[in-house]
């Protein structure tokens, strides 16, 4: 009767102990910012407060079924477990099934992603012109934004702004005319382009990223099934 591979075994072992350690950094990582004070401060600022706590018990989920799967292929790789090995694989082919299905959604409803950020830009220019501390939290965060990216208003240009003008449009004045990126408005020399695009921008980059590391995790996750089972036929047939 064949024997086990110890090149596989090991391999398998060595796979699963870094996949362990990192569900073991995203659970603490995920855990802290959602009890520490830094964390509560990360949270509750912006507009985002309730999707943030939701992303972190996202985070919090994930981190712990990344440190189960692990223990249990580590624990199926030394002992020679059939019955750890086919759980690990069972866990682990749902969530590759669950990222195809998600990326499968992702891709549908593309469109419908955009026109919710439209729509949401549009809705917030509301709050350009408030005086509510949700307004003004929005408003500072514009204006940090519109200093680092050369840009004024969020989808109309500096008229976004209304009454608000003038007291906030030192974030988006730009040198003067013998810029052509820059008009006059109200007296004031400030960029041209509104800052919608540049929002755009940011999350299309964003949404690269997160395709690539889901991409990098479907290889990872792939030559875990592949070493898992392989290590289970093998040590059916000892």
């Amino acid at each position: 009767m064949a024997g086990v591979s110890g090149c596989i075994k090991y391999s398998m072992f060595i796979f699963n102990f870094l996949f362990w350690l990192c569900g073991i950094l995203i659970l603490g990582a995920a855990i802290w910012i959602r009890v520490s004070k830094d964390g509560q401060e990360i949270l509750n600022s912006g507009d985002f407060a309730t999707s943030s706590y939701i992303s972190v018990n996202i985070l919090i989920a994930v981190g712990s079924i990344i440190m189960i799967l692990g223990f249990l292929g580590c624990c199926g790789a030394v002992k020679e477990s059939r019955c750890m090995l086919l759980l690990f694989f069972i866990g682990l082919l749902l969530i590759l099934l669950l990222q195809v299905a998600a990326g499968i959604l992702g891709a549908t409803f593309k469109s419908d992603s955009e026109r919710v950020l439209n729509e949401t830009l549009h809705e917030n220019i509301k709050l350009l012109s408030g005086t509510d501390e949700e307004a003004q939290a929005f408003q500072k965060a514009l204006m940090k934004f519109q200093e680092k990216f050369k840009c004024c208003g969020l989808v109309n240009g500096a008229a976004d702004w209304g009454n608000h003008f003038q007291n906030n449009y030192m974030s988006c004045e730009c040198p003067g005319p013998s810029e052509s990126s820059c008009v006059t408005y109200e007296g004031k020399y400030v960029y041209q382009q509104p800052c919608i695009s540049f929002i755009k921008e940011i999350v299309a980059k964003h949404s690269l990223i997160v395709i690539g590391i889901a991409f990098g995790l479907v290889v990872i996750e792939v030559l875990g099934l592949v070493f898992s089972m392989v290590l289970y036929c093998q040590i059916g047939s000892k």
